[in-house]
């Protein structure tokens, strides 16, 4: 599966599940709801709703974990080259300056 499509997967699950949660609460579908009072289904629901994202959240990370990776990256030849050149330089101009400031 295909990362775009992982993304829209658990996006889809992060908005999902919290509502069916709630849903199922509000109108009694889950076994013993009905005995619980108004504040505390709303903080139950509540609750389930939030850790439920947060599993669907650690379960996208676990899957991009997971993800091998694509080639080992490396720079660029040219932007090598230059970069020692540009350090070769700037050493080469710093031990110049120390030269000058034994000879006074």
């Amino acid at each position: 599966m295909g990362v775009i499509q992982k993304f829209f997967v658990a996006s889809l699950f992060m908005w999902a599940i919290p509502i069916a949660i709630l849903y199922a609460f509000n109108h009694n579908i889950l076994p013993g709801t009905s005995n619980l009072s108004p504040y505390s289904m709303t903080l139950v629901s509540g609750f389930l709703a939030v850790i439920s994202v947060n599993v669907v959240i650690a379960f996208y990370i676990y899957l991009a974990m997971r993800e091998p990776a694509a080639d080992k990256h490396e720079p660029d030849p040219k932007f090598l080259a230059e970069a020692k050149a540009s350090i070769n330089q700037s050493t080469g101009d710093a031990q110049q300056s120390q030269t000058l400031k034994k000879e006074q």
